[in-house]
This record gives C-alpha cells, structure tokens and sequence, in this order.
C-alpha cells in the first residue's frame, strides 16, 4: 500500500509538472501571436532618381588658323593680325600659348624677328601678354593651375587677341631669303575647382 501511495504521489507530480508544462508552453505561444499581431503596420515608399552629366573644355578652332604668311619681307617689315580664341565647351577654361619654331636653313630668322601679343583686336589691342623673340613666343603656362598671364574664357565666349610681328630694321645681310615657320599652341584646362 505505501508502495502504491509513493506511485500515485509521484504519478500526481509529474501530471502537474506536465500541465504547468503545457500552460507555459500555450503562454509563450499566445505571447509570440500577439507580439506578431502587434508587428502588422501600413507601409509606403516612393522612388526618386539621380542624373549627372559631365561638362566639357574644348578649344574652337583658332581663326584664323594660319596666322601669317608673310614673303618677301624686308628689314624694317612689320604685320600684325587678330587672332580668336574660341571656347565652345560648356565650362569656362583657362588657357596658355606656348610656340616652336623652325629654321630649316639655320639662318634664325625666328631668333631675329620679334612678336607682340596683345589682348583684344588689332590694331587697339589693350594689355601686353608677350613681347619679345618670335622664337619661344609664349604667355600663360600650361602647367595645371592658375599661372601668370594664364587668359581664361567663359563658356560658349570667345577671346581677340593681336599678333604683330617686326623684321628688325637692324637686320644683317645674313638674313636674305631666310625662312621660318612657327607653331602656336593654345592649351586649355577647367577653372573649376583647378
């Protein structure tokens, strides 16, 4: 008998220890429904875009294109012409000139000749960018940056300016049928953040 009261106290305990079991259990599942429900919330979204497109820096033709062609000049001859620098490009730049001459029967008539460039057209031309040798004619620097005589042109504008070239009334003998051909390079770079 004391045998079947320790089993039915024991069998009691675990039937309780089963239905608290199950009453936890029911809990966490009613806990985990309702924790669920309370997640359930209206949303919306809208979508809006992004679009960049790049400027550009870009030279026009020089005009005119061949900026002197003088023959048979004698000491004391001088020419000039206006010569446009034109910025088609949508930014605004900022240019140099740099130049190379040749002398192709080593008389240097380059070295002889001189060469002023003048901001604006001729012949009213204002500020002077370069005077000097027609050999290694030159304003502004092509280096990246603003830089000393550096010119700078708004976009869609163009800018005159005013080349005159001297033959030396001093001019020796030695030059007689010499000859030359200069180069002129215009090098632009955005003002922009440079």
């Amino acid at each position: 008998m004391a045998a079947q009261l320790i089993d039915t106290a024991g069998s009691r305990r675990r039937n309780r220890r089963r239905k608290l079991l199950a009453l936890l259990l029911a809990s966490s599942v009613a806990m985990v429904g309702a924790g669920a429900m309370s997640l359930a919330i209206f949303t919306d979204s809208q979508a809006a875009t992004g679009s960049w497109t790049a400027g550009t820096i870009k030279l026009g033709a020089i005009s005119p294109s061949t900026v002197f062609t003088a023959t048979n000049i004698l000491p004391g001859d001088t020419g000039s012409q206006t010569v446009t620098v034109s910025n088609v490009g949508t930014g605004q730049l900022r240019y140099a000139m740099t130049s190379v001459s040749t002398n192709t029967d080593t008389k240097g008539l380059a070295a002889q000749m001189t060469l002023t460039i003048k901001v604006g057209a001729c012949p009213s031309a204002g500020a002077t960018l370069y005077t000097g040798s027609l050999s290694g004619a030159l304003f502004g620097d092509p280096t990246q940056g603003q830089q000393t005589n550096d010119q700078i042109i708004a976009a869609a504008a163009n800018q005159s300016l005013c080349f005159t070239w001297l033959f030396p009334s001093a001019s020796a003998n030695s030059f007689q049928s010499a000859t030359t051909t200069t180069t002129f390079t215009f090098a632009a770079e955005q003002t922009a953040n440079n």
